[in-house]
């Protein structure tokens, strides 16, 4: 008897395994769909200091024992661009496989924490009230696994649903997800939804929101029409004035839109990996760029220190096997690892990372085209953050 391949292998996840479509798309997102820049300001950039340490010969421990030189990380995590920012400086840096310096490069989900950190800076300032149902500022929403979800629902991950009566599956709705906001992807005869807003008016509740942790996009993108709600701005205009122009960045980042000029918050956005960094670095410094507080020092301090108890406590990264240690928290769409460093971290598919520890005084931003595959085993990306860190501290 013939075994029938998984459902997370079908056509719908074609977008995890074929290294070409990879490369193209976290590479080229702005000629794949419509996009809107998130403006960097008019101030110029602020220049980061460079203070170049050798990483070459340092040796990263694999999960499993074995060991690896950064060159061979890079080749396992299809790397396009390593920064790494110790005590503000720039010590190392890299771009590969023709990715350059200036090319702004897919985030993937690591913008749901981008996203995480407008909302705690609305909520900081009473603009935006966690406890509050999310049709209280969408009625849109009112009747979807959405709608009557708090706001700190959504920043946790806690709605369970599933989409037009389908059972959920996570990998296959993720790619139905691109489908909805990029025609390019839809398979011959799609007669899904074209909008976000019409993806998300489809999701049942199939649980209680606030009680358990599920990974899903989702979330984000029916808190980005929150926020868009309360301000009266554009996702790309919102960032920009509360961040990014504040950043001191070299160039606009930029979000890819839908049919209907929504941008795609939850994994649509695209930056250089020197202005992440400058992001990261800014959060390190506890919300500060120089002697400008960007983002209110309560809000960058309580990433780590703020997780809620409850379901945002004890998780596992979304592809990380069901038998794999839950050791992880989660807070306002942020990783936090636990780890005796305070760490915390932006994550996203293929390999994109933004990981900050302030007791390191690390800032690492890495940028990949890694193709999503059980075959395929996924590169030690923050054990080699944490002895790069590690390595850094005992030299200097």
């Amino acid at each position: 008897m013939t075994e029938m391949a998984p459902l997370s292998d079908l056509m719908w996840t074609r977008g995890y395994t074929d290294p070409a479509w990879v490369r193209r798309f976290t590479s080229s997102g702005r000629e794949l769909s419509p996009s809107r820049a998130v403006n960097r300001g008019r101030e110029g950039s602020r220049a980061l200091p460079e203070a170049p340490a050798d990483l070459g010969a340092l040796e990263i421990t694999a999960p499993g024992g074995g060991t690896l030189k950064l060159p061979e990380l890079f080749a396992a995590a299809r790397t396009d661009a390593l920064v790494v920012l110790h005590r503000g400086a720039v010590v190392h840096e890299s771009y590969l496989d023709g990715f350059e310096q200036h090319m702004p490069h897919l985030n993937a989900s690591a913008a749901k924490s981008y996203l995480g950190l407008v909302a705690a800076v609305l909520a900081h300032e009473g603009v935006l009230d966690r406890t509050a149902a999310t049709s209280a500022y969408v009625p849109e929403l009112a009747g979807t696994a959405f709608g009557e979800a708090l706001i700190d629902d959504l920043l946790h991950m806690g709605t369970r649903m599933s989409y037009a009566g389908r059972p959920y599956d996570k990998p296959v709705e993720a790619q139905r997800y691109f489908a909805v906001i990029a025609p390019q992807l839809r398979p011959f005869g799609y007669s899904g939804p074209t909008t976000i807003r019409e993806h998300l008016l489809t999701a049942r509740a199939t649980g209680e929101p606030g009680v358990g942790f599920r990974y899903e996009n989702g979330n984000v993108e029916a808190l980005a029409a929150v926020l868009r709600r309360v301000t009266g701005l554009s996702t790309s205009a919102l960032l920009s004035e509360l961040i990014w122009s504040r950043l001191g960045a070299d160039e606009d980042a930029y979000y890819i839109l839908d049919s209907e000029g929504t941008e795609a918050a939850c994994g649509g956005f695209s930056a250089t990996a020197r202005d992440v960094a400058r992001l990261g670095e800014m959060l390190r410094q506890g919300g500060a760029v120089g002697d400008r507080q960007v983002v209110p020092e309560a809000v960058a301090t309580t990433i780590v220190s703020g997780v809620p108890d409850g379901y945002a406590r004890h998780v596992r990264f979304p592809a990380a096997p069901a038998d794999s240690p839950a050791s992880l928290s989660y807070h306002d769409l942020w990783w936090i690892l636990n780890d005796p460093h305070s760490s915390f971290m932006a994550s996203g598919i293929h390999g994109q990372r933004l990981f900050v520890s302030a007791e390191l005084d690390l800032v690492i931003v890495h940028f990949g085209s890694q193709v999503m595959s059980p075959a395929v085993p996924p590169a030690p990306l923050v054990p080699a953050f944490l002895q790069i860190g590690r390595h850094l501290a005992a030299g200097a």
